[in-house]
């Protein structure tokens, strides 16, 4: 099985219409010291960027947005899909079969998402890129008819982690088949959040919350002078409230869920979230899955790994790898909830 991007990675898209409500709840605990944050905001990568700073030092305002958004620009130009002069897009435009050199941050981050593949048996795949297309949920638009099952055959023919090669030493990559199409969107947002961090920690900031469409990282202390605590959306699509809240702490959580990026043909119900063995998308009661890991990369991809598996199987992949994860699926007219021993500390009573 293989899952598609979380949702479009417009500009650079990814994770459409967030997939969950991650902002800081205030008063959930805590009366510590009250500082005045500073609040940044933007766009990218088809949806928004925010960055909480508890007490920020060195540059202003104007200064800071400038350089995240900068540095947002520069990741999206690299890995967007939606652009046909990235990186990444010219790399998928090629029918070459011979080795390409590449950005080192593009081929890294390719490593890691086939580690990821690997490790669950190509449930996790990169090279989906064909079947997000035929379906609609790439830069294409959504079709009036689903697919046939003669195109989705010939898009399953060109999808596999064996079909993308990694090169170390110069950093490269290469397709086996020419139509070998590769897409980020699982993964890239949360790269995005990851740089963020980084570029805040450089100006000697520790306290701060950033996030894009919903994949966060936080470190350090909130305003209130207290541990970062976050809330999981429910997962319906009527008004948005939270399901779970959870201390989030230092450390990053993604989530990846079905109930935002889809559409409809003649009264059936199409998520984003596709089974590469079949092509189609999934059909299981999971509603989102959300991952807690000191990469916020590497969170977004397990969440979209552990989505398309299911409650049960993803739930034992999850332990297996000792990953802190929290799943939400549909029972009766509501949602129930299991998580591993690894997110069990963090969930708020």
């Amino acid at each position: 099985m293989t899952l598609v991007a979380k949702a479009p990675f417009k500009g650079a898209s990814a994770l459409l219409l967030a997939l969950f409500f991650a902002l800081p709840i205030v008063g959930l605990s805590g009366c510590g010291t009250q500082a005045e944050p500073l609040n940044l905001g933007g766009q990218t990568m088809g949806t928004t960027w925010s960055a909480v700073i508890s007490r920020p030092i060195g540059a202003s305002e104007e200064e800071l947005t400038r350089r995240i958004q900068q540095e947002l620009d520069r990741v999206n130009q690299v890995m967007s899909t939606y652009d046909p002069a990235s990186t990444l897009s010219v790399f998928n435009q090629s029918a070459s079969v011979e080795w390409q050199e590449l950005a080192p941050e593009l081929v890294a981050l390719v490593a890691e998402a086939k580690k990821i593949s690997a490790a669950s048996d190509g449930v996790f795949d990169v090279t989906v890129g064909p079947l997000v297309n035929l379906w609609g949920f790439g830069p294409q638009a959504e079709p009036e008819t689903v697919p046939s099952d003669d195109e989705l055959a010939e898009a399953q023919a060109l999808v596999g982690n064996d079909k993308l090669l990694v090169g170390e030493n110069p950093p490269s990559l290469k397709k086996k088949l020419a139509g070998v199409y590769v897409d980020l969107s699982s993964i890239a947002k949360g790269y995005g959040v990851d740089q963020m961090a980084n570029l805040l920690e450089k100006q000697g900031i520790s306290d701060y919350l950033v996030e894009i469409g919903g994949e966060l990282r936080s470190n350090g202390m909130s305003p209130r002078g207290d541990t970062w605590r976050i809330g999981i959306e429910r997962p319906s699509d009527g008004e948005r409230s939270v399901q779970q809240a959870v201390k989030l702490g230092s450390g990053a959580l993604a989530t990846s869920g079905d109930y935002r990026n889809y559409y409809e043909r003649d009264g059936v119900r199409y998520s984003h979230t596709l089974d590469a063995l079949t092509g189609k998308p999934v059909t299981h009661k999971l509603a989102s899955v959300s991952v807690y890991h000191a990469s916020t990369a590497l969170a977004d991809g397990w969440a979209t790994a552990l989505m398309v598996l299911g409650e049960e199987k993803g739930l034992a992949l999850a332990e297996d790898q000792g990953l802190a994860a929290y799943f939400l699926y549909k029972e009766g007219d509501g949602f129930a909830h299991r998580s591993t021993q690894g997110f069990a500390p963090l969930l708020e009573e």
